[in-house]
């Protein structure tokens, strides 16, 4: 397999590629949201019909207790290893919707200065969508060429976005249909489009909503101000103690597991291209933030966070309203660094939040997802195959770096498979996942076909040694 065939089978069929991703993200599969439980489920259908397509056998939509996994395989030799792909077809609700500059299901491609070549603005295109689509892509390749060097099953779920809750059981259940070697996974990113790298490491997350009431129902703030505690102006007080003036959070024991990296470790991480000038302008901030004795890289690496994602009470219409609400809530996340535990700190979490309300007051914690963090191997046949590729495609060697972002499953596939994984991402921080306006590079994508297919040979050629 040559890297020169692969890149001129992807340009030849450009066009095509992008036209059938296409039709993928304008399918609103949005898990979060009961809306849109329809759509879902036609993602999947959408998915199970693409990998038949480009060559995949036993081919089902698995049901589950909520949205359905989507498996497929190719088996050539039992002898030969074998790679589980993973991905995820649902997507982030596409709110705020007036802030996006065109339709979030509608795909189009617009250039950037971050992507002159243009890249495809759409919800899903890069998380995780696009990112799917390219391993498809990459595996029609294969199977059309005849170049398949092992074999390979897909495991692409509808419930990521929701916290993969019925993935365990899916696992636990068909330990033996998923019996591989290593899992390949791409929904993380790259340093820059000249700066290539790999993630091997990744924080946990813990996720709760919190509720404090008040009164037994809205009052109103001239017959009651100033003598009835107000739930918004209380939690607000709340939230500003779990943190102190350097940035260090207070919830007691919560850095007890707090794996802490050498200064050798420390400078080899902060030697990855970055410039907090950079950092600043790219989010339009002028002044950079965070716990105190860190870098900007660590903080946002190996260090463990807290964030209120949300929050909200009382009246928020047009107009004026003049009310003591009788609730207000927010929704709390924390990133987790290694050895720390999701349910050990959603523990911590709410004995805290309990301890510190006034008792003018009640409250309710509500723990939603969660995963634990992970660092992968960087000495296996598996990171080495995809260190080889993206360098052969990329012309540089891939950097080894630390995500801030999580991805739970990866710890589950550890605990559950017994497999490790390898974070072989093509998208960038700037392609604004989560948010309005998400967007995958047109050169990331097809990047991303052109190196799997080479991973694929690498890996297969590394087993044997």
């Amino acid at each position: 397999m040559e890297y020169n065939h692969v890149k001129q089978y992807v340009h030849q069929n450009k066009q095509r590629f992008l036209d059938e991703l296409f039709e993928l993200l304008r399918i609103p599969s949005v898990s979060a949201d009961p809306a849109y439980k329809n759509d879902v489920f036609k993602t999947a259908d959408e998915v199970k019909r693409q990998l038949v397509a480009a060559g995949a056998e036993n081919v089902e939509v698995c049901q589950t207790k909520g949205f359905p996994v989507v498996y497929g395989e190719k088996i050539i030799d039992k002898n030969l290893p074998t790679a589980l792909v993973y991905g995820h077809y649902d997507v982030q609700p596409p709110d705020p919707m007036d802030l996006w500059k065109s339709g979030p299901f509608e795909p189009v491609i617009r250039n950037t200065p971050i992507h002159p070549d243009g890249a495809i603005f759409a919800r899903g295109s890069c998380d995780d969508k696009g990112q799917v689509y390219m391993h498809v892509k990459a595996f029609e390749y294969m199977i059309k060429n005849n170049c398949l060097p092992c074999n390979i099953k897909f495991m692409i779920e509808g419930e990521e976005e929701v916290g993969s809750v019925n993935l365990a059981l899916f696992c636990e259940a068909n330990k033996e249909k998923l019996k591989a070697d290593v899992v390949l996974i791409s929904d993380t990113g790259i340093i820059a489009n000249d700066v290539p790298s790999i993630t091997i490491g990744l924080r946990g997350l813990s996720y709760v909503e919190v509720e404090v009431t008040g009164p037994n129902r809205d009052l109103h703030s001239g017959l009651y101000g100033g003598a009835v505690a107000n739930p918004i102006t209380i939690l607000c007080e709340m939230i500003a103690k779990m943190k102190d003036q350097n940035n260090h959070i207070t919830l007691p024991g919560f850095y007890d597991d707090v794996v802490e990296l050498s200064a050798d470790e420390r400078a080899e991480l902060n030697k990855a291209p970055f410039t907090v000038e950079e950092f600043r302008n790219s989010i339009g901030l002028t002044e950079i933030h965070g716990e105190e004795g860190y870098t900007t890289i660590e903080r946002t690496s190996i260090r463990p966070t807290l964030d209120v994602n949300g929050i909200w009470g009382g009246y928020t219409g047009e107009g004026a309203k003049t009310v003591i609400p009788s609730k207000a809530y927010a929704k709390i996340s924390m990133r987790l660094v290694p050895n720390q535990n999701n349910d050990k700190i959603t523990g911590l979490f709410q004995k805290y939040f309990e301890e510190i309300a006034p008792p003018s007051v009640t409250v309710k914690v509500r723990p939603h997802h969660g995963g634990n963090p992970v660092v992968t191997p960087t000495t296996s046949a598996a990171y080495r195959a995809a260190s080889m590729a993206m360098e052969e495609t990329f012309g540089k060697k891939p950097i080894p770096t630390r995500s801030g972002g999580s991805v739970p499953i990866v710890a589950l596939f550890k605990t559950v498979l017994g497999l490790d994984s390898v974070l072989m991402g093509f998208g960038l921080d700037s392609d604004a996942i989560h948010s309005p306006n998400e967007h995958f590079g047109v050169f990331n994508y097809l990047k991303g076909i052109e190196t799997i297919p080479l991973f694929y040979r690498n890996f297969a050629a590394l087993s044997k040694s």
